[in-house]
């Protein structure tokens, strides 16, 4: 399926952050057409419910996809999770077991995230992790070009494709 426009497709996925004394999950809300970061979490716990707030916050700043995609862990086929696409009518879309490059866009933000960001550090609280990563994903956002968005960051992408369509 060819992705042509900002919030036809959205994916989601957890990945964890080694710290100097265990580690952390962060999450993300990625719109596929730029590569933009709607919305981010980072958790201590594998649990559903900072998923969902990641959710929640993309939805309410920036409407709603038509396609939803993630993986098939449990925090993603969770009612926690899946009660505002259902309620809102978003399709649903799960990669296939083992099919890490059905979501190919966040597992190369993960590659960015860890070795740009993550691996150079060893964070030593929540707070410094939160804070760091959070700095990283606004530098990836509006000020790290990407290639394949013609050497645009995916936030220009986003908005500008957004602004048109609305126009």
């Amino acid at each position: 399926m060819d992705v042509d426009r900002p919030n036809q497709a959205w994916a989601s996925d957890i990945t964890y952050i080694p710290m100097r004394k265990g580690f952390l999950y962060l999450v993300v809300i990625m719109d596929w057409y730029s590569r933009a970061v709607l919305s981010y979490r980072v958790s201590n716990t594998m649990d559903s419910d900072f998923c969902r707030e990641a959710l929640d916050e993309a939805l309410e700043r920036y409407g709603q996809p038509e396609i939803f995609n993630t993986d098939q862990g449990s925090q993603f086929t969770s009612d926690n999770f899946l009660e505002p696409l259902k309620d809102r009518k978003v399709k649903i879309s799960m990669d296939g077991k083992g099919r890490w490059v059905d979501n190919v866009f966040v597992e190369r933000l993960w590659r960015s995230v860890k070795y740009e960001e993550v691996y150079l550090k060893a964070y030593e609280t929540v707070a410094e992790a939160k804070r760091s990563i959070g700095v990283y994903l606004d530098f990836y956002n509006h000020r790290r070009p990407h290639q394949n968005l013609g050497n645009n960051t995916p936030w220009r992408v986003y908005t500008e494709a957004t602004l048109e369509m609305a126009a």
